[in-house]
């Protein structure tokens, strides 16, 4: 018998990640462990993290993208990819035919197939990749990803989005087929967090206290992965005079929810609930949370200052 071949050494393509913000910072970390490694964010501080783990610190997408295989985009929205892509020192000044574009970034399933459009014109690839999960599954390669790729685009990505997915879902063979999927997600997630807001609105209202109500109703029927997760964070506005720590942005939902009742608007589908969201961000916003943490959100329902109907401060 002749001996057994020698397992093959796993794919390590050279990833360049531009956008170190809140998901953009743990992926990085995480792929910095196992694959080369080049990082650019307008950050300087960001980008010495990455670099402490192994990275390499770049002065520009340009300069990140120069010997990359494969570039992972983790920025806020579609001005900012055509800023990292196409502006002054952009990826595409030095990204090679052949290599591929990895869009993690929630901007909708236009923009995603313009961006490719742009992209497949000097040959590169793209694969539409939105993330869920949050920062500590990101750092742990524990997100969900969602993605609109053709086979070829798709394969080359492979070894950077088996390192930051445990789930991973090929939703159809085109850039903006997972944008179309993360909509739906982003409106269930936005939907989940104003209804928590609403509950933990009016059991200030009626005199309950928030913390308890949050810890009986979140394990039961009522219970949903985001009133669990934002609802602790909701009762800590009221608990204390600091602001919780920022884990996803309450513009994020402004954005996204009004990317959800664009395309819904487009399909001519009803999604009452989620214009009513998007409404509710949008308050948030204009008082001035948007940089603020999206549990944040409860305050615009219920200021810290709102009385219970017996007039008691809660």
């Amino acid at each position: 018998m002749s001996p057994s071949a020698a397992p093959q050494p796993l794919p390590r393509p050279h990833t360049a990640v531009i956008g170190l913000g809140a998901m953009g910072l743990p992926m990085a970390r995480h792929l910095a462990a196992h694959l080369p490694l080049s990082v650019y964010d307008i950050a300087a501080e960001r980008r010495a993290l990455i670099a402490s783990a192994g990275g390499t610190d770049a002065s520009s997408p340009a300069e990140a993208a120069r010997n990359a295989d494969v570039v992972l985009l983790a920025v806020r929205d579609q001005s900012q990819v055509d800023g990292a892509l196409f502006g002054e020192n952009g990826a595409a000044e030095t990204l090679r035919a052949g290599s591929t574009v990895i869009l993690t970034s929630t901007v909708g399933p236009d923009a995603a197939r313009a961006t490719a459009e742009r992209l497949a014109e000097l040959g590169v690839l793209t694969v539409d990749a939105p993330v869920s999960g949050g920062p500590v599954r990101a750092g742990n390669g524990d997100l969900l990803i969602v993605v609109g790729a053709e086979d070829k685009a798709l394969d080359l990505a492979r070894p950077v989005l088996d390192l930051l997915a445990s789930t991973l879902t090929v939703v159809g063979p085109r850039p903006g087929d997972g944008q179309a999927l993360k909509a739906i997600n982003q409106l269930l997630a936005g939907v989940h967090i104003a209804a928590a807001g609403e509950a933990i609105a009016l059991a200030r209202g009626l005199g309950l206290d928030p913390a308890t109500v949050v810890e009986s109703l979140r394990h039961g029927a009522a219970g949903s992965f985001m009133f669990g997760d934002r609802g602790p964070r909701m009762v800590e506005t009221y608990e204390s005079d600091v602001a919780p720590e920022v884990k996803s942005r309450l513009d994020i939902f402004v954005k996204d929810m009004g990317i959800v009742t664009g395309i819904a608007r487009d399909a001519h589908v009803p999604v009452p609930l989620a214009a009513a969201a998007e409404q509710l961000y949008l308050l948030g916003e204009r008082a001035g949370l948007a940089a603020h943490d999206d549990s944040s959100v409860v305050t615009v329902l219920s200021p810290k200052s709102a009385h219970s109907p017996a007039g008691e401060v809660r």
